[in-house]
């Protein structure tokens, strides 16, 4: 039994800024990424990626505890809230290549999302009835998200 979609639903291509860095609190090393820009592409949605933020939380082994919250415009102009927690870790050379801004193949290191969504237009309004799971990549300034839809 097939729990997530075959193909992802969208793909998204989230540009950042550069990491705000706000110190090691009793929860771990905090940080801030913000979300300037972008593109939503697939065949369920298309669009462009309105700011927001991830707020970060690295754990003493490198791993990346991800709340992200922004926005999505659609080619039509609806507009969707977009909710995202997640995990990113892996060895520690991949994580030490992917701080220096580094290209790494995705399949050495775990980035994984869950996606939640909010959206009044009626066009979009599937969004606020489905889970969705994605798979991510970490680029310089950029994140790439696939995402798929828990069935």
């Amino acid at each position: 039994m097939n729990i997530i979609s075959s193909e992802p639903i969208f793909q998204v291509h989230a540009e950042l800024a550069d990491i705000r860095h706000f110190g090691r609190t009793p929860y771990g090393e905090r940080r801030v990424i913000d979300i300037i820009g972008g593109q939503v592409e697939g065949p369920k949605l298309k669009g462009r990626i309105l700011p927001g933020a991830d707020w970060q939380v690295v754990w003493e082994d490198g791993t990346a505890d991800l709340t992200a919250r922004y926005g999505i415009e659609t080619e039509a102009g609806a507009r969707v809230l977009v909710r995202s927690e997640g995990l990113r870790h892996g060895p520690p050379d991949v994580l030490a290549a992917l701080a220096r801004g580094e290209s790494v193949d995705e399949i050495r290191y775990y980035f994984r999302t869950v996606m939640r969504f909010e959206a009044s237009d009626p066009s979009v309004d599937w969004l606020n009835r489905i889970i969705a799971i994605a798979r991510g990549a970490r680029d310089r300034n950029a994140v790439r998200l696939r995402v798929y839809e828990v069935l």
